[in-house]
């Protein structure tokens, strides 16, 4: 389902649900990611949901994802406050990783891919969310590195929320992997 006008990167509250037919298989990253070929299959069965509670308190820009699959299984939460410094958390699935989170203009964001395809008004005024997230190497053995930007596209004459992800590994010597993601947005918390 199309995410309402009112939805956007200056308040992403709101249910969504990935849309796996339109979004690209993310199984060779959470293998480079040291997976288990068990897990991955575990999660490629399953549909995601993502809460999303957008708020700004003293501390700053919140964005916190509860992340559930089908059937009501739990899945990973994802904290992020927007303001550029570094965090570390231990994940259910990906291990130790260090992330930093921060709002930026479209004109910002250096990769073409991570900036091409968003909305006009995430091109002009909303920004996008640029999350990057990288193993915490000294605890997890992993060496890799995930650069996200979050926003709306128009796809298929919808507007969904979107991510783009471009994924490096110490395990992938031919260049970063990129990916997009496509989310349906299913209605307020």
């Amino acid at each position: 389902m199309a995410a309402p006008p009112e939805v956007t990167n200056k308040n992403l509250t709101g249910k969504y649900i990935m849309n796996k037919s339109l979004s690209d298989d993310s199984d060779d990253i959470l293998k480079l990611q040291g997976l288990s070929w068990f897990k991955r299959r575990a999660i490629s069965m399953f549909t995601l949901t993502l809460s999303v509670k957008h708020y700004t308190d003293e501390a700053g820009e919140h964005i916190d994802v509860e992340q559930t699959l089908s059937g009501g299984i739990k899945g990973s939460n994802e904290d992020r406050i927007l303001d550029w410094e570094e965090r570390g958390d231990t994940d259910d699935v990906f291990g130790a990783v260090i992330g930093k989170s921060k709002k930026v203009k479209v004109e910002e964001v250096e990769d073409e891919f991570l900036k091409s395809g968003w909305t006009e008004d995430a091109a002009a005024e909303d920004g996008l969310v640029l999350a990057v997230d990288w193993s915490d190497t000294s605890k997890t053995g992993m060496e890799w590195k995930a650069e996200m930007t979050w926003g709306f596209e128009i796809l298929n004459g919808e507007r969904r929320h979107a991510r783009h992800l471009k994924f490096t590994s110490s395990n992938k010597k031919d260049g970063p992997i990129f990916k997009r993601f496509y989310y349906d947005y299913i209605g307020p918390l």
